[in-house]
């Protein structure tokens, strides 16, 4: 459940920050490649910041 989760709201940080580039401001897409960046992190670590975040905070285990 945790993982869906995770991956949906990384989704919606990049459509997100995708509108904000094409909308605001071209460095928006900073925001994109920084929440890239964490995704390929967390592949190769299996770490995951979010996750860490979602179980303090909501209390929401695996």
């Amino acid at each position: 459940m945790k993982n869906r989760i995770v991956r949906g709201i990384a989704g919606s940080f990049i459509l997100i920050s995708l509108v904000l580039a094409i909308y605001v401001n071209i460095n928006w897409l900073w925001f994109t490649a920084f929440v890239g960046a964490n995704l390929l992190q967390s592949s190769l670590t299996k770490w995951c910041l979010m996750d860490d975040i979602l179980t303090k905070v909501f209390k929401i285990k695996d």
